[in-house]
């Protein structure tokens, strides 16, 4: 067994097909089936079930490539540690970034990370808090973005930014609703994202309120919510990071959220809690903090990070 072996029963699980899976090795498919069947022989195992149409992972394969998930990249952070011992970064680095999230922090991200870290090999994968975790836990990112508070055994979590809600109202009804207040919720409809605003610490326990709408409906998107309020009346909140997406007709739209509720969303940064690549995490924080106001910031990233 060697660790291109290993590269190469991931690939296939990744492509489910041998030809993509080679191609993305750099090898004839000859030469990646004769490694693969050499190992499955050496393991006295079938790792893949194969069939003209179809490649899927044998039960015992599946435990295997997850342990070979771990395994690489447990063996690709030891030259990462020694080039950022000597200063300098280069690599790969994994990110998933909720998707409630990502619309607001991707597209800058992106230019001032690539600008600044060429040298990275930076890849992106928009995923949910569930299945995000999982994949931190198999080792297959270094690190996700999504909502505080998922508290989960072998992740850690590193406190990001801060940001206010919103609410959103419709034009027809906001002059007569100059100022917003939980009460309002009795007689407006309501239009809420699960993913992006049931939150425990946010808009006064805005779900809870559920039944005091009139009709409550559960949109995709922050966008879609908002055109539905245009076209539809009612109301709906949105996160600070929002507002720059909003036409100026729309912005007059907007109200503060008044009277002692928290009204806010907390976002974090999740790695695992043996996590050791400390200078190519604070990559991902300065980056951040180049296009984000410090205020939002959390004092925890402030100052670079120490694992």
């Amino acid at each position: 067994m060697n660790i291109q072996q290993l590269r190469y029963i991931v690939a296939i699980d990744r492509f489910r097909n041998f030809a993509r899976a080679a191609d993305s090795c750099h090898i004839s498919q000859p030469t990646l089936s004769a490694m693969v069947a050499k190992l499955e022989k050496e393991l006295d195992v079938r790792l893949f079930e194969r069939s003209n149409k179809t490649v899927k992972p044998t039960v015992a394969g599946e435990k295997i490539i997850r342990q070979a998930q771990r395994a690489l990249m447990e063996t690709d952070r030891i030259a990462e540690l020694a080039s950022e011992d000597k200063g300098t970064i280069g690599g790969s680095f994994a990110l998933s970034v909720g998707p409630t999230i990502a619309p607001y922090l991707l597209p800058k991200f992106i230019h001032h990370y690539r600008n600044d870290y060429p040298t990275v090999d930076l890849s992106i994968r928009e995923l949910k808090a569930s299945f995000m975790f999982e994949a931190l836990l198999n080792g297959e990112f270094d690190a996700g973005i999504a909502i505080s508070d998922n508290i989960r055994q072998g992740i850690l979590e590193i406190p990001l930014y801060t940001e206010r809600f919103y609410v959103y109202i419709a034009e027809s009804c906001w002059r007569k609703l100059p100022i917003f207040k939980p009460e309002n919720l009795e007689h407006e409809n309501m239009w809420i994202m699960k993913e992006a605003q049931c939150l425990r610490e946010s808009a006064f326990s805005f779900c809870k309120a559920r039944s005091k709408g009139t009709h409550i409906y559960e949109a995709g998107s922050i966008d879609t919510l908002i055109r539905i309020v245009d076209e539809n009346g009612g109301f709906t909140i949105i996160p600070e990071m929002h507002l720059p997406f909003l036409s100026e007709q729309q912005r007059a739209n907007v109200r503060k959220i008044e009277g002692d509720y928290l009204s806010q969303r907390r976002i974090s940064l999740y790695i695992k809690d043996d996590y050791v690549r400390e200078r190519m995490l604070n990559t991902v924080v300065d980056t951040l903090k180049t296009f984000m106001p410090e205020s939002m910031l959390s004092k925890t990233v402030r100052r670079p990070l120490r694992l």
